[in-house]
């Protein structure tokens, strides 16, 4: 109930403070923090993590997901009650219940007589939508008070243009058929759908289209093949790389009934269209951001389903192809629906909502993702160093304080403690001549974009066979690149404050260890310079699902102190 009696004397003395600018103050030392914190993640997002306090925020989009995902007001109202501290304004519960009521007020759905219509049972809302220059152009002949036709083709558009009046639609428009193909799982020894697989990709089927969240490492392609064998219809699967491509198509091969023959290639290298193709973003994108031919070559088959792979890295481009493509159903796979570029709204409303999301301590807690210990290293610059910081332009000022030569010794002191304790290694940074300094320092392999896929594929499969120990790789290794056996993750650099990259990064060393050991991701970072701002700002993802960074210094690594 929003507005009730005054809090009761349960309600006191919990781990958060709930405050009236819809900010969440969580006491991470309070006992009951973990639990709240996988309640309110469910609905807020993580803004600051220092020590003791984390602060989390409630913002539309973030309870238009939840309420999407079936939670309504009153759980989200019961969570703020039982958590907080101190009583709740009733005026702050009334906003949070207002806000989750937007969604669905707008009806996408098809009438028998007029086909595709936006349909309400809230007659002024309907009249603000119609007057409003960037819906009305979309829109076609109005039917009756509370209906208009929307042209087919603005389907995705009047959901994004929706959005931002702050009335997001509920699409149940449905969905083409598409071609029908047979495809069925071979669930056997070393490969069965786990609990929560299942449950998303019923989520996902039940609703038509949407976003699947996972941890990297839980299984997200599963999730699609799943889908996939519920649906068995012709599919596109929209990948980051070739790389990425070859594993899906192995992944088909190996847990799918589909053969050879049935699953096509289309990127730089080839040109397959077949019952299920496997594409990559870039082929579809010219320089400039156009679409390409082989876009209008795609388009023009009768898909049943598209899969996006790592949907929170969707180019701009291929957000615009999706406006179009609405009558297709449409399956995100990502860990986090974090975007640096705030475009989180084009994925809820041309993807689809949130679906399906499971915090990433509950997969762990079942054994299906490895423990990961985290740790912030700070290294602290030569004089020279923090010289060339100080004198360098404002713009240049990260790259020269995350690529400071202070951290090659760091590096390679922690690249030793690996290998001394035959634990497989990724050094993972942003910038090309550090990664091949720390390549010709470390004796090691170095990936970036500008390896030859096949050059990329034999030095991944090294890897994993244990012929190669460790590898030095750019961002091209940031995701959808499949290395079970690397258990130590050192970042050097990264993306300024990309908290999704972050993710990503811990991700490649998720899998769990066949001993059962720990991953140990290390992130080194200079000192009093903006590499450790931006360090802090990459961490909030991963401290909304539970993790800690320890802190600890350069000379402590160098001397092999490591405990604690």
């Amino acid at each position: 109930m929003v507005n009730g009696a005054a809090e009761t004397k349960e309600t006191r003395g919990g781990p958060l403070i709930v405050q009236s600018d819809q900010t969440l103050l969580l006491e991470t030392d309070h006992a009951d923090a973990e639990e709240c914190r996988r309640e309110i993640a469910a609905f807020a997002e993580l803004e600051r993590s220092p020590e003791h306090v984390h602060t989390y925020r409630m913002t539309p989009l973030g309870l238009w997901n939840a309420r999407a995902a079936g939670i309504e007001a009153t759980q989200v109202c019961a969570s703020l009650r039982r958590w907080s501290r101190f009583a709740i304004a009733e005026s702050l519960l009334t906003g949070v219940a207002e806000t989750m009521a937007r969604y669905g007020r707008l009806v996408l759905e098809e009438d028998p007589r007029h086909g595709l219509v936006l349909s309400t049972r809230d007659r002024p809302v309907m009249e603000e939508v119609v007057r409003t220059a960037s819906v009305a152009a979309l829109l076609g002949p109005r039917i009756d008070p509370d209906t208009v036709a929307v042209y087919r083709e603005n389907r995705g558009r009047v959901k994004q243009a929706l959005i931002k009046l702050g009335w997001p639609a509920d699409d149940r428009a449905g969905y083409v058929e598409g071609a029908a193909h047979p495809i069925d799982l071979r669930e056997r020894e070393g490969f069965t759908l786990r609990a929560y697989q299942h449950q998303a990709a019923d989520a996902f089927v039940a609703s038509g289209s949407g976003v699947v969240v996972l941890p990297c490492g839980a299984g997200k392609t599963a999730v699609a093949m799943a889908a996939m064998a519920s649906i068995s219809c012709r599919t596109l699967i929209l990948v980051t790389n070739t790389v990425a491509a070859r594993q899906w198509r192995a992944e088909l091969l190996a847990h799918t009934t589909l053969g050879e023959a049935e699953i096509g290639e289309y990127s730089g290298e080839r040109k397959e269209i077949r019952p299920v193709t496997i594409a990559t973003y870039q082929i579809i994108i010219k320089k400039r951001g156009a679409l390409t031919p082989h876009m209008d070559a795609l388009s023009q088959e009768d898909w049943g389903l598209i899969v996006y792979d790592e949907v929170h890295l969707l180019p701009a481009p291929v957000f615009r192809m999706t406006a179009d493509i609405q009558s297709r159903r449409r399956l995100g796979l990502t860990a986090t629906l974090v975007r640096e570029d705030r475009k989180e709204s084009d994925v809820f409303s041309l993807i689809g909502p949130k679906r399906f999301d499971v915090p990433w301590r509950d997969i762990e807690a079942q054994g299906y993702i490895a423990p990961a210990a985290c740790t912030e290293v700070r290294v602290t610059l030569t004089e020279d160093e923090r010289m060339s910081y100080a004198l360098a332009e404002a713009s240049d000022r990260y790259r020269v304080g995350s690529t400071a030569r202070s951290k090659v010794a760091v590096v390679a002191s922690l690249c030793a403690s690996a290998r001394a304790a035959g634990e497989p290694t990724l050094v993972i940074g942003q910038y090309l001549d550090q990664l091949e300094a720390l390549g010709a320092q470390l004796g090691a392999p170095v990936i970036t974009g500008a390896t030859p896929n096949a050059e990329r594929e034999r030095l991944f499969a090294a890897f994993r066979t244990g012929e190669i120990h460790l590898l030095v790789v750019s961002k091209v290794a940031n995701f959808s690149i499949d290395l079970p056996e690397a258990s130590v993750a050192i970042q050097v650099s990264g993306s300024f404050g990309s908290r999704q990259e972050e993710a990503q990064r811990l991700g490649r060393i998720l899998r769990p260890k066949h001993d059962g050991r720990k991953a140990h991701f290390y992130s080194v970072v200079a000192r009093d310079t903006n590499d450790q701002e931006f360090a802090l700002r990459r961490q909030r993802f991963l401290a909304e699902q539970g993790y800690a960074y320890r802190i600890v210094d350069a000379d402590d690594v160098l001397v092999g102190d490591l405990a604690g």
